[in-house]
């Protein structure tokens, strides 16, 4: 049986590639997830994929697949910080979540140093670039494996 992850990502990451290349770098969004796919499909796991600049975007996202996904891998960018919605979102429909952030935000100023996504994710990848989600998806396939008291 296939696990299934949604996969989102926040406010502003459609502009990956051109958007402050030295803190974010040159991949692009489209490359993130071509990377994505294929090692979804080696991992058998079938992926729906999102980007919002809209809260409550992301938030109807999440309602609309609760019961289709398994669990979620979210970049929430800029929302990180200051969406309880966002969090209350994944807190309600009880998915295992993964919170990625492309950038090592604790290198960087103090108010990307707080998440409101963390304390409802199983764990946290921050500063790898886009291989963050490829590792987030690896440990989000193995949350779900050990949910399920199957094996990854």
């Amino acid at each position: 049986m296939s696990v299934k992850i949604l996969v989102i990502h926040g406010p502003n990451l459609n502009l990956l590639g051109k958007r402050e290349p030295s803190v974010y770098g040159l991949q692009t969004l489209s490359e993130i997830n071509s990377e994505l796919e294929t090692l979804a499909q080696k991992l058998d796991v079938e992926l729906k994929i999102i980007q919002s600049n809209s809260e409550g975007g992301i938030v109807s996202f999440i309602h609309d697949n609760a019961d289709w996904a398994d669990g979620l891998i979210i970049n929430p960018a800029a929302y990180t910080h200051t969406s309880v919605a966002i969090r209350d979102a994944i807190s309600a429909v009880g998915l295992p979540a993964v919170e990625v952030h492309i950038s090592n935000v604790f290198k960087r100023e103090d108010f990307r140093h707080f998440s409101y996504i963390s304390p409802v994710a199983v764990g946290v990848i921050c500063g790898f670039g886009g291989n963050g989600y490829l590792l987030a998806l690896q440990a989000i396939v193995k949350e779900v494996n050990k949910r399920k008291g199957g094996n990854f």
